[in-house]
């Protein structure tokens, strides 16, 4: 039996991108593949779960909710437990949400049929230090765009925008009707941040891409 390592389930209100103020029961899987500069989810401990034993805990949460946010870490990181949590909590009439980094695409291509939302990331190498991660990200968003995605970059203080032209380039070939959410690093200036992101989302109306600026609101208000 597939285990996978869970930091916390709780449920709250979606803090990030364009289902911000949903309210999700969240699982939150413990380890990444990826160490992004400015990640701001610095995870020390977990408990073990097998599928059966997340999805009792899943139970115990008995209000209306949008979906299950599965997030990270990175939860893709756990393959074959996901398959297995998909198909117990399809039963109770959940529906799924992806938070991922969007570079495990093998493992993307086994779960996409059972998941309803993705919310993946583009991580641009001037923001994330990460290096080049484009042909990934080019072959995640195309099996991402059998379902609903929308699309989150990081933006900083020193990300460039030759990184934003080669995201515009890549939403344009391939998924031109997602979202791009433009965020703000939480640790950087705001006020230097808001002219950047200003100047990015009208470099995106230029381009055709639907472009919006919205920050970590859970953060700003105390949400968990």
């Amino acid at each position: 039996m597939s285990k996978a390592k869970i930091a916390e389930v709780f449920d709250s209100v979606q803090g990030e991108g364009i289902y911000l103020g949903e309210k999700q029961i969240f699982v939150r899987f413990f380890g990444c593949n990826l160490n992004c500069a400015y990640c701001d989810t610095k995870l020390d401990q977990f408990m073990e779960y097998e599928p059966h034993e997340l999805v009792e805990e899943i139970k115990l949460y008995r209000d209306k909710y949008h979906s299950i946010s599965f997030t990270g870490g990175e939860p893709l990181l756990c393959k074959d437990f996901l398959k297995e949590v998909f198909r117990l909590t399809a039963k109770g009439g959940h529906k799924h949400y992806l938070e991922t980094n969007g570079t495990l695409v093998a493992e993307l291509e086994e779960l996409i049929g059972n998941i309803d939302f993705v919310a993946m990331d583009l991580k641009f190498p001037t923001s994330s230090g990460m290096g080049d991660l484009w042909d990934t990200h080019k072959k995640f968003l195309k099996v991402a765009s059998q379902k609903e995605v929308f699309l989150k970059a990081i933006i900083c203080e020193g990300t460039k925008e030759e990184d934003l032209q080669v995201a515009i380039k890549l939403i344009k070939e391939i998924s031109p009707s997602s979202v791009l959410v433009l965020q703000p690093n939480s640790h950087e200036d705001p006020v230097f941040l808001h002219q950047k992101l200003s100047k990015y989302k009208e470099i995106c109306k230029q381009a055709k891409v639907i472009a919006c600026i919205i920050p970590q609101i859970h953060k700003l208000t105390g949400l968990k």
